[in-house]
């Protein structure tokens, strides 16, 4: 069953919102097209706009994941959003912050009605192993003025015309929910909602408070891995996260290893 497109308004979705995220919002734009919701929020950080702003796109012409990949994201068929927050703290306590934001981006699909979702280390939200989702995490700025932006893209309803080009396997609500009504302005507040309080929480106590939340969406702990890294590559067991959100990888000596996010790839092995 196809579902229908129903436009984000933006109305709809601030009187969705719970009370502690409508508190902390800055300021609401949902736009019809953008080349990316990341570098609009990025730019307007970079000229001193506040904490706590949403963007939305109902089409993104140059959507980005990690490590410069592009996201697919067609007009109407997915959530495309972003979230600009300023922290107070050192950068270096912000450890595991995108795993925080993968963690309530999870609770949110659960709550729709997503059974067997979950996470694989850093930032991607898939369900029984193919992508549903994705997070992207950029920031700047010095200690004690240090901003971050958040994107965060799920897919709806691809068209599968446009998702051919898709590199690895996908999946989205539509297909997950086989044919159940989907609100684009529901899901859109309820994660906008999910993330704000995320970073609230987050500033007060770092990744160690989200750790046994992570475990339980864990899609790689147990299982053979490669990490790809800038000049290497290294095999082992994940062995879950750590207290920052690094990943444990336990290699063939038998010793286990921290590796935390930036430039790594997670893949499994066969």
């Amino acid at each position: 069953m196809k579902v229908a497109l129903e436009l984000l308004d933006r109305d709809r979705i601030l009187a969705e919102l719970t009370g502690t995220a409508r508190a902390a919002l800055n300021r609401l734009e949902v736009h019809p097209v953008l080349d990316s919701t990341n570098r609009y929020l990025m730019a307007g950080a970079q000229t001193e706009w506040p904490s706590g702003i949403v963007c939305l796109a109902e089409q993104q012409t140059s959507g980005r994941g990690r490590q410069g990949r592009s996201w697919l994201t067609p007009f109407g068929a997915s959530l495309a959003c972003s979230l600009l927050w300023r922290f107070t703290a050192h950068p270096a306590a912000l450890s595991g912050l995108s795993l925080a934001a993968g963690i309530a981006i999870a609770r949110v699909l659960e709550c729709s009605g997503v059974t067997g979702v979950g996470l694989k280390w850093p930032n991607d939200v898939w369900w029984r192993e193919r992508k549903l989702g994705g997070i992207l995490l950029e920031s700047g700025g010095t200690s004690g003025d240090f901003y971050v932006v958040a994107g965060v893209g799920v897919n709806i309803a691809l068209p599968p015309q446009e998702a051919a080009v898709i590199d690895q396997p996908w999946v989205d609500l539509q297909e997950i929910l086989a044919g159940e009504p989907i609100s684009r302005n529901m899901l859109a507040a309820a994660l906008i909602s999910g993330l704000i309080e995320t970073f609230i929480r987050f500033e007060q106590g770092g990744f160690a408070d989200a750790a046994a939340d992570w475990a339980r969406f864990d899609q790689v702990k147990g299982r053979q891995v490669s990490l790809h890294l800038p000049d290497t590559t290294v095999t082992g067991i994940a062995r879950g996260v750590d207290a920052t959100g690094a990943l444990l990888l336990e290699t063939a000596s038998g010793g286990v290893k921290p590796y935390i996010g930036g430039e790594i790839s997670l893949r499994l092995d066969p």
